[in-house]
């Protein structure tokens, strides 16, 4: 697999925390370990995304990069500066795990000045929702843990929509599977929140389990299940190192935000557990997630943009999307795209990551009725190893979600009428991917009315387990279980393939593509 010159470059630089990519040495783990000396101080970094700690704000740093073979880059930074720091402890707070410590934590939120720490020292501490607060950093010490209560009954409860006082416009506060319903305030919340950051080594746990928050989990009761965080309507937030764990529901979930850098995260939850989302950015813009560990009980990414009203009323798209230097153990999907995208998602880039036994690489779920907004489009998958990913690629045209999602008119073979309920998905890209262990190189099922426009594969080896484990490829009726099975296609107008090989052991596949209502194959 090719990789990108050597290179580094700052993505994040806060008062007292400052992150560094390094290029073409690895997509999560480096290969050899590199010597950085930062302002005379010698570090040693094993990850291609990697978090200088302790800084002092205000401050210029000169960095220093050098390879073991010898290769080296340059650059220097200058921190934030800081307005002053308030110790949660000093307001109050206990951290014994016992005393609940929400109204000192958030005391200390709202009280702290524009461009203030707050600081959450080593300790546990007991919690109810909290609201994060503009241009105010929140940092976690290694060693702190904020725990979730988990009595529903003491959440405040974030309104579906709300009616403005004109009556003409609708405010819209809470959301559930890509509808605006009621919803528990999140364990973070962000309400039209800009300029703020929550980081360090800190732990944020949800609690969640089988007797709480994940019994009957599709229920309402109350209200639907929180995140742990969600950020409406917000700007410029980044959220840094900290650990997220045993999520009631979504773990990372941005809404009509913008401008967002999710940096070195782990986001954890049992493999069995309920709608665990790692990270669902849903009608949001200018996205950068970049060395997080997923592990989780669903997708580990998953694209949104509305499942119909939200789409259809706002059209905002989830667009500028990127995804980089991560790694997703465990989950349904590494990056999914729908199937709530009635507003549309364009351009996503994934690029260096590594997808280990998720059922799916890149999954793509939309259906007839998202609509005309639903557009699916630039979707590029550029320098990713899979290992015992079943399925590397899974676009899916005819998902069976929802009600009526077995319904004639959502599942059928023939053609329908293309009208305002017709979405579309343009182009899709793999370049520089290796996949090993896989059951099925990949499945693409259009509409027959409204085919996916292109399908590109450009240096893509496929490498089919010999014990491979049967699979449907894609949730759609008529799709057989399969297993050590090339790519399949259908309803697509143009298939580039450039140095895409399909192989079991050392043997390409008799059949590497099946076609069916392929407009137009172009090999190399």
């Amino acid at each position: 697999m090719m990789h990108e010159p050597f290179g580094a470059h700052m993505i994040l630089v806060l008062a007292r925390a400052a992150t560094l990519v390094i290029e073409g040495q690895g997509a999560y783990h480096l290969m050899e370990p590199v010597t950085c000396r930062l302002s005379g101080e010698l570090i040693q970094v094993n990850r291609s995304v990697h978090t200088f700690r302790n800084l002092e704000p205000g401050r210029h740093y000169d960095l220093e990069i050098e390879t073991r073979d010898g290769q080296k880059s340059r650059l220097g930074f200058d921190t934030r500066r800081e307005s002053a720091t308030l110790n949660v402890q000093d307001f109050g707070a206990k951290g014994d795990g016992v005393h609940d410590d929400t109204q000192a934590i958030q005391a200390a939120i709202q009280c702290c000045p524009g461009d203030g720490r707050v600081l959450i020292p080593k300790g546990t501490y007991a919690v109810l929702p909290i609201f994060l607060k503009s241009h105010v950093s929140i940092e976690l010490e290694k060693g702190a843990v904020l725990s979730l209560q988990t009595d529903r009954e003491r959440f405040p409860i974030l309104p579906g929509t709300v009616l403005s006082t004109d009556e003409k416009e609708e405010l819209n506060f809470g959301s559930w599977e890509g509808n605006p319903l009621d919803m528990y305030a999140a364990f973070l919340t962000g309400m039209d929140v800009e300029d703020a950051a929550v980081y360090g080594e800190g732990i944020l746990d949800g609690c969640a389990t089988k007797e709480n928050w994940w019994q009957n989990p599709k229920i309402k009761r109350g209200a639907f299940r929180p995140r742990m965080v969600f950020l409406n309507r917000c700007r410029s937030i980044a959220l840094e190192g900290v650990t997220v764990r045993n999520s009631p529901a979504w773990n990372l979930h941005p809404y009509f935000s913008e401008d967002l850098k999710f940096i070195n995260l782990t986001v954890e939850a049992p493999s069995s557990s309920p709608n665990t989302d790692g990270f669902d950015p849903e009608s949001c813009k200018r996205v950068l997630l970049c060395g997080t560990h997923f592990s989780v009980g669903d997708d580990c990414i998953a694209i949104k943009s509305g499942k119909i009203y939200m789409g259809q009323k706002y059209k905002q798209p989830c667009e500028e999307i990127e995804i980089a230097h991560c790694l997703m153990e465990k989950g349904h999907g590494g990056v999914t795209v729908g199937s709530e995208m009635a507003g549309g998602v364009h351009h996503v880039r994934v690029h260096d990551c590594v997808m280990r036994n998720t059922d799916r690489g890149l999954r793509i779920k939309t259906r007839r009725g998202r609509g005309v907004d639903g557009r699916i489009d630039q979707i590029t998958f550029e320098r990713v190893e899979m290992d015992h990913v079943l399925v590397p690629l899974a676009v899916n045209s005819m998902y069976f979600c929802d009600p009526d999602g077995r319904h004639p008119y959502v599942q059928s073979r023939e053609k329908q009428v293309v009208d305002e309920r017709t979405p579309s998905i343009g182009t899709i890209t793999f370049r520089d991917v290796h996949a090993t262990g896989v059951s099925v190189a990949g499945f693409v099922l259009g509409l027959p009315e409204k085919k996916t426009e292109k399908i590109e594969m450009e240096r893509v080896r496929i490498e089919l387990a010999e014990d491979g484990e049967p699979i449907a490829p894609i949730m759609a009726e008529q799709v057989p279980t399969m297993v050590r099975s090339g790519l399949v296609l259908e309803s697509v107008e143009l298939v580039c393939l450039k140095d895409f090989q399909v192989v079991i052991g050392d043997q390409p596949v008799a059949q590497p593509v099946t076609e069916k209502n392929v407009t137009e194959t172009v090999c190399d």
